[in-house]
């Protein structure tokens, strides 16, 4: 359908307006605005989120903190022995894979960047063209390029999408249960208003995982005690069996 089908403009309204009623109901339980948690360098912030993938986050901080404590930049670690970074990294989930493909990103970003080795360059391109840039590298999917943009220090407009926040987007009927993590970023990220600031995004984002982390389950929910079960199909029909 044409992006300017009358259909397809009321239905993503529709769409937006419960997104924006669900967001705010979740910032009345979590309360928004939340703290970042992070205030890394944009390319600190992308080899903590490389060491994140498939990891719980007490270990891939761990692994981190050993980066940082071992090697004196990031140039030290691209240029280490191998064997060094994955020994460093070892708390992570597959570190043997982890470590090489981290020495590959940054070989690669220095190359781009004609020797030097930062990520600061993307403050000034705009979010898609800094996302697409990102996604280029091996093992940086949207989950990864969203997360560097609105994590890092340049604070930009741009919206992750982790299992809990897709599990609720799902359960409330904001995406199709058959759209996948990855292509679910775009979708639910036009659900959000234009003119909401790059801290309204990181809200949502938070609110949606704290509450799949913290009452929308992925087993056992605990629909009784959700702030938004009168929006949620999936929560009702769970309480009437």
């Amino acid at each position: 359908m044409s992006a300017h089908n009358p259909s397809t403009s009321s239905a993503l309204a529709a769409l937006q307006q419960r997104a924006v009623l669900i967001h705010e109901r979740l910032c009345a339980v979590y309360g928004c605005p939340i703290a970042y948690f992070h205030n890394l360098d944009p390319l600190s912030e992308l080899i903590s989120s490389l060491l994140s993938h498939r990891t719980r986050n007490a270990d891939s901080g761990r692994a981190f903190k050993a980066l940082r404590r071992q090697f004196a930049n990031w140039e030290a670690v691209r240029d280490a022995p191998v064997a060094d970074v994955m020994h460093a990294i070892a708390a992570v989930t597959w570190p043997e894979q982890k470590a090489p493909r981290i020495q590959q990103v940054l070989r690669l970003i220095s190359d781009r960047q004609k020797g030097d080795l930062t990520l600061d360059f993307l403050v000034d391109l705009p979010v898609p063209a800094a996302r697409a840039w990102l996604e280029s590298l091996p093992g940086v999917g949207p989950k990864t390029s969203a997360a560097v943009l609105s994590f890092s220090q340049l604070r930009r407009r741009a919206l992750p999408v982790d299992s809990h926040h897709h599990r609720v987007a799902i359960r409330l009927d904001l995406i199709p249960p058959t759209i996948a993590v990855g292509p679910a970023h775009a979708l639910l990220e036009a659900q959000l208003p234009d003119d909401w600031t790059a801290q309204q995004v990181y809200d949502n984002h938070e609110v949606m995982m704290l509450h799949g982390q913290r009452c929308c389950y992925y087993q056992n929910p605990a629909c009784e005690r959700c702030a938004v079960l009168d929006l949620c199909r999936f929560g009702q029909a769970k309480l009437q069996r």
